[in-house]
């Protein structure tokens, strides 16, 4: 069994301050609840996307669920630019690995999963692509 609380995790590195590649300041902070050396199959993050915010992102390697519970904001899909309102209650998923824009109105604040699980060690790259990375890459 694994019990965590947000509280334990601010200021660790699992607490990471990420932003868009066009911004030199954080857009987002996710605080990494579950990663893939808890060896459960899936991580899990609680994310906030700060205010007035935009960040481009697109999980070429990965499938990632969203589920918003505060702010509002919005989804761009690249693929067809279609717009999403974001608000609480909203869930999104990224199952055909779309090109996505949000962009957070007020603070929005979400619960996401990924599969496969992120390491935490992942970084954008300049097509907001998160590399596939496995606890094994480390060893």
């Amino acid at each position: 069994m694994i019990v965590r609380r947000l509280a334990d995790i601010i200021g660790t590195d699992r607490d990471v301050l990420g932003h868009d590649r066009d911004v030199a300041e954080g857009t987002w902070r996710s605080r990494r609840l579950l990663l893939a050396g808890d060896k459960v199959g899936f991580s899990l993050h609680d994310t906030v996307l700060f205010a007035g915010t935009e960040t481009s992102m697109w999980y070429a390697n990965h499938t990632e669920a969203v589920y918003v519970i505060e702010g509002e904001g919005e989804l761009v899909d690249h693929t067809n630019g279609a717009k999403h309102a974001l608000a609480p209650g909203t869930m999104y998923l990224l199952n055909g690995h779309e090109q996505h824009t949000l962009r957070a109105f007020t603070d929005v604040r979400t619960v996401c999963v990924f599969n496969p699980p992120v390491t935490g060690r992942e970084v954008h790259d300049d097509n907001g692509v998160y590399p596939l990375l496995t606890e094994e890459d480390d060893q």
